[in-house]
């Protein structure tokens, strides 16, 4: 570290801010929050870092300058605001190329409803954003439904409607309007309307259902039946509207929920805002690591931007662990109960909109989803290198019978059928499944390496810590004990063990890399099964020949030699079988497989 960054990290101050990386072109590479400023930056220089790119990072670092700020609210928000105006390289960017609609009541007298992508800052209030155009729209519809407002664009003031400068329009005769251009409706009426269209934007339905309820009654009681029936209408409206809204419990009111799912490259965050019992909003993004950030770090940052964009003041947050976002935000991690269930309902829909990103990205960039899980089983499996060429061994033999094992191939994660093999235990008497592994593995990789082929980064046993032994046995002879990486797995708890170490790992069981790995001991259970039924039918076939009088043992070698299978000597005509065993014994072969006819 040079003289210069050494002096300005020892005059960093031990308080809340924010610090800014520099490189040698003078542009800023990196910015960060803490809450102790001296203590974070010189963590960058005085541990060694496991990342890769981190010590990328500290390596280009040439200049420091930092911003101190009065709370750590503050410095999150300063972080968040300086991240999205520098864009700087080793910084995650939660950047959304969408514009999402709102809601807008425009601040004017007489206020009109629409929904709009562009925000003024000119006192008008704004709702959403709405991630998705059509509960936007449905919610407008809904509300010209229950409500007459205005939809002309006139400049109603006291003076114009004095004067008679306009006159009412199509939907003051179709009843959507009730005429305030003209001052046939008072400005308090108006605003009644639009204190209650604001209830329900906010998901506060109970308002205006009372209010309903209320006019219906009064309508009933002066025998206006229509006009009670009109009223009815709208309350089922509104109670169909209500019951489309996910119910949570309506002891959860004016909350903000989030949750994360990270793998080895990037972090779903989801959203959920509740309002009176019902999610209102829902939104999930993905955020591209940059320096293998926690995933407290990527939920932190998208807590700030989130309620940001989604101009959230909710005073409570629920997340499924402990988050710093500042003083003035109740953080809750539930235990149990309904708020509970909506952080895992919130951990859901992140996992579901993963596995979307996930096909898509299948589809469309083959290579970086082979990519993506490769890197996810170098990091769960403890590996040196990415697994492209993974081999697969298991054992078949039923009380000692034709011993077989069988070694499958999965390249860039993907079965590479040409290059399965079975190999008929030559070695071993018994049921002996060690000693077959271990003869399996040495024929495997002796001949890999007397025929200079590749040798894979993984081997996969089926078995426990006796089976794995045996393989390792075969690895020290042939000298591949540390060039290529081994580990068994066991069926009954899906155990994974490597070389050495006493503990099994376990792997979550719905993780891509548990599942890849099961799908290589099924494949190689089924190839090793197919071709044990094979050996055992044919000895018993073989034998079923040997039992016709006349025909011996060296006779049945010949018809195998000639006609290659079983079934085509039952189906050999007399003259074809007197070719290869004589007239004499051809009839004999011939009357026994056909005397039933």
């Amino acid at each position: 570290m040079i003289d210069d960054l050494k002096l300005k990290i020892a005059v960093l101050p031990s308080t809340p801010g924010v610090y800014q990386y520099f490189n040698q072109e003078g542009t800023i590479i990196y910015v960060g929050k803490a809450i102790n400023l001296k203590k974070r930056v010189s963590s960058y220089f005085t541990k060694t870092h496991d990342d890769a790119k981190t010590r990328i990072l500290v390596s280009k670092i040439v200049d420091i300058k930092h911003i101190v700020v009065a709370t750590e609210t503050d410095a999150l928000l300063l972080e968040n605001n300086l991240i999205k105006k520098y864009k700087p390289k080793y910084n995650v960017l939660l950047k959304d190329d969408k514009t999402y609609p709102w809601i807008c009541i425009k601040k004017e007298r007489f206020p009109r409803i629409f929904v709009t992508r562009k925000m003024i800052k000119d006192g008008s209030e704004y709702f959403g954003p709405y991630t998705n155009v059509k509960t936007a729209y449905a919610l407008l519809d809904l509300i010209k439904e229950l409500y007459q407002i205005r939809s002309c664009m006139f400049d109603l003031s006291a003076e114009n409607i004095s004067t008679g400068k306009f006159k009412v329009c199509l939907d003051y005769h179709i009843k959507k309007c009730k005429g305030p251009c003209e001052g046939l409706q008072t400005e308090t009426a108006y605003n009644t309307q639009i204190t209650a269209i604001r209830n329900i934007i906010k998901g506060n339905f109970k308002d205006s259902i009372i209010a309903f309820e209320n006019m219906m009654h009064e309508f009933a009681n002066k025998m206006e039946f229509e006009e009670a029936q009109k009223i009815k209408e709208k309350m089922d409206l509104l109670a169909n509207y209500q019951s489309k809204s996910t119910i949570i419990s309506p002891t959860i009111n004016n909350v903000d929920v989030f949750s994360i799912l990270s793998d080895e490259t990037a972090g779903y965050v989801n959203f959920f805002k509740i309002s009176n019992g019902s999610i209102i909003q829902s939104h999930t993004i993905e955020i591209k690591k940059k320096l293998n950030e926690s995933d407290k770090e990527l939920l932190e940052l998208s807590i700030v931007e989130l309620r940001e964009r989604f101009n959230s003041i909710s005073p409570e947050i629920l997340v499924p662990f402990s988050v710093n976002v500042g003083e003035h935000i109740k953080v809750t991690v539930p235990k149990q109960g309904d708020k509970l269930r909506v952080v895992e309902l919130s951990l859901r829909n992140a996992k579901y909109y993963r596995q979307e990103q996930f096909k898509q990205v299948q589809i469309v960039d083959p290579e970086r989803h082979t990519k993506r899980i490769m890197a996810q089983m170098k990091t769960d499996l403890r590996l040196s290198a990415e697994p492209r060429h993974i081999e697969c061994f298991d054992n078949s033999n039923i009380q000692g019978t034709n011993p077989v094992a069988a070694c499958v191939v999965f390249k860039d994660g993907k079965p590479s059928k040409k290059d399965y093999r079975h190999f008929n235990i030559q070695t071993v008497v018994g049921p002996d499944d060690f000693a077959s592994m271990e003869e399996a593995v040495y024929r495997r990789y002796k001949r890999l390496l007397d025929e200079d082929q590749p040798l894979p980064q993984l081997i996969l046993i089926d078995g426990g810590k006796g089976q794995l032994s045996s393989a390792l046995k075969s690895l020290d002879l042939l000298g591949l004990r540390h060039k290529i990486a081994i580990i068994g797995i066991a069926k009954r708890l899906e155990e994974l063990f490597f070389p050495e170490d006493p503990i099994p790992l376990y792997l979550d069981k719905k993780s891509e890399t548990l599942k890849i790995l099961q799908q290589l001991r099924n494949e190689a259970h089924r190839f090793g099964i197919t071709h044990h039924r094979n050996r055992r039918s044919n000895t018993a076939l073989n034998s079923e020949l040997e039992t016709i009088p006349g025909i011996g043992k060296q006779s049945v070698e010949s018809l195998l030699q000639y006609f290659k299978s079983v079934k085509r000597i039952k189906s050999a005509t007399i003259e074809q079988l007197s070719s290869v065993l004589g007239n004499s014994r051809a009839k004999k072969l011939y009357n026994f497989y056909h005397k039933k006819e």
